[in-house]
């Protein structure tokens, strides 16, 4: 008994208080405790975020774009660690980060945006192309899809931008050298969140939507995760209607339930960089709890 009283009595002290000691406080015995404890909870917070910067996240799917496989509400963990040892690959649920919503972050002086008078702050919502009398007019889903749509446009087309707010600002004539909003002067921000859809080609293959069946270099996709009906016939739609060639680095993405899905058919494809994980773990609702 005797040897674990002075086992107790000579423990060291937590790190926090021996190093507010060298630094020549003393702290009584209930500080002490505070010490240490402030130091677990601190150590408990520390691996906290890093379990959540690289190992798992919790996120939910507010809308019914990938039922039947993730209801609306359904509350799951992504694993972060699956892609560091493995490519992702058709077939896989995927969550990454996706533009929700594209501002002007600033204006350069002397520029058509400048000289329309663009404000910075104001979120943009679509951009027209009027030559000859006929207008093409282009949501602004993402900077990248914009400005592709931009460097298509017929050179001596008027353009002008559509704010979120219905305020229109006309940005003079097309020109070979404007390819991109950052050419009209235009600085863009944008608001990302997390999205979650079925991944369906990768960087090097083509992808077409033909009588509501997937085929990606020229073949059907076979298998349970593709047994559904995929819409193409929105007008909406400029990507996977015709045969699409997917970008290296880029992947292209649907949602399970494709016709109300906000997916690559509407805006493009997925960056590598912007993939976050896989969801292996439902939480919520209880009587849906298990792994995914």
């Amino acid at each position: 008994m005797s040897w674990r009283r002075r086992e107790r009595r000579e423990r060291k002290p937590a790190l926090i208080v021996r190093l507010v000691e060298r630094w020549g406080w003393r702290p009584g015995r209930g500080m002490r405790e505070v010490l240490e404890w402030l130091e677990v909870l601190v150590v408990a917070a520390g691996l906290a975020a890093l379990i959540m910067t690289f190992v798992t996240v919790r996120m939910h799917v507010p809308t019914g774009s990938m039922i039947p496989t993730i209801d609306p509400k359904d509350s799951f963990f992504v694993d972060r660690l699956t892609y560091y040892f493995r490519n992702p690959k058709p077939g896989d649920i995927v969550v990454f980060r996706h533009t929700e919503q594209v501002f002007v972050g600033s204006v350069v002086d002397d520029s058509a945006a400048a000289r329309a008078g663009v404000p910075v702050g104001v979120r943009l919502a679509t951009l027209t192309a009027t030559s000859n009398g006929s207008m093409k007019s282009e949501s602004v889903y993402t900077t990248a899809f914009i400005d592709r749509q931009i460097a298509k446009w017929t050179d001596g087309a008027s353009l002008a931008l559509i704010a979120a707010d219905g305020k229109r600002y006309d940005l003079g004539k097309k020109t070979a050298a404007i390819q991109s909003l950052a050419d009209l002067g235009i600085k863009t921000r944008e608001q990302r969140m997390r999205y979650v859809k079925r991944l369906i080609a990768v960087g090097g293959q083509t992808v077409q939507i033909v009588d509501g069946a997937v085929h990606v270099d020229g073949k059907k996709l076979d298998g349970t995760q593709f047994a559904r009906y995929y819409y193409s016939n929105d007008a909406r739609f400029r990507f996977g209607v015709e045969k699409t060639l997917v970008p290296p680095g880029m992947y292209f993405v649907l949602g399970d339930n494709s016709r109300d899905s906000f997916d690559s058919r509407f805006w493009g494809f997925v960056d590598d960089k912007d993939i976050i994980g896989v969801p292996y773990l439902r939480v919520w609702p209880l009587s849906r709890i298990g792994g995914m």
